[in-house]
């Protein structure tokens, strides 16, 4: 089972109305950004960004599962951490959470480019030093129960 506390990175976000879809609970869409605020608390984590000077971190992947329906109003709790760095990108492992229960899992990937090349670049040692206190020592299997 997954749990928020298996997660090195944690942070929230507030679910809106607006968030919400003819059924009434939070649209599938709303997942994905939800994610996105995971990343970027890892990758701008206060304030120091990763990725090296004139370069940032493009998605070029996620794969997202959903377990449980969520609605609103609340918070949504969010856990993030590391699977795996390569030389250019970070594979995330994460996790939705509202009121204590799991709704999703997801995994996704984050490439470094080249502000000026648009291709891929290598993560600097000082970066890779950061990312591996934040490695996910095993990552639970989101289809098992």
């Amino acid at each position: 089972m997954t749990a928020l506390t298996d997660f090195p990175g944690q942070t929230y976000d507030k679910l809106r109305y607006g968030d919400t879809d003819r059924q009434g609970h939070i649209n599938n869409a709303v997942f994905t950004s939800l994610y996105e605020t995971g990343r970027v608390s890892i990758l701008h984590h206060e304030g120091q960004k990763l990725a090296a000077l004139d370069h940032s971190f493009v998605l070029a992947r996620i794969a997202i599962d959903y377990r449980a329906e969520m609605f609103w109003p609340g918070l949504v709790q969010i856990g993030t951490g590391v699977k795996l760095v390569g030389t250019s990108s970070i594979t995330f492992a994460q996790a939705l959470f509202q009121d204590g229960k799991c709704v999703s899992t997801a995994e996704s990937v984050v490439v470094q480019v080249n502000a000026e090349t648009r291709r891929a670049a290598p993560i600097s040692p000082a970066a890779r030093d950061k990312l591996a206190s934040l490695i996910i020592a095993f990552y639970t299997n989101p289809r098992r129960q």
